[in-house]
């Protein structure tokens, strides 16, 4: 006598799903961007006294903080946008993706706009296209 077909799928079962499969070198390695209560953040650097001129090389100058691109973080914030605003963001991420080929999502572009940000602000000062748009606000 044959056996009786199950009406039930046979599914994998959670060990088998959340297995490693291969490694990432990436996440393997300690990461760096993550902040250590006693050391200070890239971000939070404080201001440097003015020096005369032709007594800084361009070494000592701190870099400013280039946009991470894709990879994994470790905090996250929450921004609020207009309906304009969200709309407008789209517009641009579908825009760099259909005219320039680029695999980037909302939160990639918000990331290299305040990098981009941040080092005019770090190069310009008070003559900074950010501060200017916060001072008309």
């Amino acid at each position: 006598m044959p056996k009786p077909v199950s009406k039930r799928a046979s599914l994998p079962g959670a060990a088998e799903l959340f297995r490693t499969t291969q490694t990432n070198p990436a996440f393997d390695e300690p990461r760096r961007s993550r902040v250590q209560p006693d050391q200070p953040s890239e971000l939070h650097t404080t201001p440097m006294a003015p020096q005369s001129p032709g007594s800084s090389s361009e070494a000592e100058q701190p870099q400013p903080p280039q946009a991470s691109g894709r990879v994994r973080h470790d905090q996250k914030i929450t921004v609020y946008f207009s309906s304009e605003e969200l709309f407008a963001l789209e517009d641009a991420t579908l825009d760099c993706k259909r005219r320039h080929g680029l695999k980037v999502d909302r939160g990639r572009l918000v990331r290299s706009a305040v990098a981009l940000a941040l080092a005019d602000l770090a190069e310009r000062g008070p003559d900074s296209d950010v501060v200017a748009a916060l001072r008309a606000q």
